[in-house]
């Protein structure tokens, strides 16, 4: 990058990046790895997922992706986690991808490569999960390559208009992505059977409004479909990097375990979230009798959008009482995302 090339900025070792536990880890982008291809004999390539598919949008086979077109494509983060970080990166031909980078990866190459291959082949049957393209597993980087959305991702949309002081979509759009979410929940709730190469197939385990991806007509795709099965989180220290992101711009009631009431539970924060933004999130720990008054008192003042009279206010009060539902504080209680799409489409 040429910003790199006249500015002198002190390197990062990427060997000095499992920092001790007890401070965390530190965050590094794909350029503080330019200078560690030099330690490899030979450029890696990366591993194709499913079939010889072509690059979107410039025509040319994945068959030319290594590691260093990857490292000299990145433009920059967007985004982080405790799992790892993604970065949106230009390829040769001009495609553009993103690039999940796993911090910790406790399974063999060999064991990692089977569970990318099987999640990749169950993520292109449905086209509201994100692709995933290829991947590589090499001593120092281990990382997932998948397709970008120019849009970027639910919270991306969201906390930029909150920061903004507007309102980035209004009810229609966001209902079409709350419908394309729980079609992808229910596509991988149905998965049979429910293990397989080791994995759980049949949950998500990471719904966050940040996996949320968005075209720009608005319909949604979900993205790191079993990432938390691959990789482990970890402690991150807190650098400014890492705060950009709109997943550490605000504290999030989400659930991490790995079980389908799990996803449900993260599908109605996300509901939450998508109706009232802060306000919405706080209501997950809010008492009962607040929740039923704001449905008794209509409550517009709650919603972050003009919510009209009408059909739209009973849309957006049966989506709120969707999220109540899957935010139950007893998983037995939450519905299934069968029952949830069904009541979705009586809505629209």
């Amino acid at each position: 990058m040429l910003s790199r090339a006249l500015t002198a900025k002190p390197r990062k070792n990427p060997k000095n990046e499992d920092q001790d536990p007890q401070q965390g880890y530190t965050t590094s982008s794909f350029n503080d790895y330019e200078d560690c291809i030099v330690g490899f004999m030979q450029d890696l390539a990366l591993v194709r997922c499913g079939h010889d598919r072509k690059c979107l949008g410039c025509g040319e086979g994945l068959s030319h992706l290594t590691l260093r077109g990857v490292l000299r494509g990145s433009v920059g983060v967007i985004g982080e986690s405790r799992l790892g970080m993604t970065e949106k990166v230009v390829l040769l031909g001009g495609k553009v991808c993103a690039v999940k980078r796993f911090r910790k990866v406790s399974s063999g190459s060999r064991e990692f490569g089977k569970r990318i291959e099987h999640l990749a082949k169950v993520s292109e049957k449905s086209e509201y999960l994100v692709p995933v393209i290829a991947y590589l597993y090499a001593k120092r980087i281990k990382f997932v390559l998948s397709d970008y959305y120019p849009m970027g991702s639910l919270a991306d949309l969201l906390v930029g208009a909150r920061q903004h002081g507007h309102t980035a979509l209004d009810w229609n759009q966001r209902l079409t992505i709350v419908v394309h979410i729980a079609r992808a929940i229910a596509f991988i709730h149905e998965q049979y059977p429910p293990y397989d190469k080791k994995m759980q197939m049949n949950v998500h385990g990471s719904i966050r409004v940040c996996h949320v991806m968005v075209n720009i007509d608005f319909s949604a795709c979900l993205s790191d479909y079993g990432f938390t099965q691959l990789a482990e989180p970890v402690e991150i220290a807190n650098t400014w990097p890492m705060m950009k992101s709109p997943c550490w711009q605000q504290i999030t009631p989400y659930s991490d375990e790995l079980s389908q009431k799990s996803d449900i539970y993260n599908f109605g924060v996300i509901l939450l979230d998508v109706l009232a933004g802060p306000k919405g999130l706080r209501m997950t720990k809010g008492a009962k009798e607040k929740k039923e008054g704001l449905k008794l008192e209509g409550g517009s003042e709650f919603f972050e959008f003009a919510v009209k009279e009408g059909k739209e206010r009973r849309q957006v009060s049966r989506v709120l009482d969707i999220a109540f539902a899957c935010t139950n504080a007893k998983p037995e209680a939450r519905p299934s995302i069968e029952e949830i799409y069904c009541y979705l489409l009586e809505i629209l």
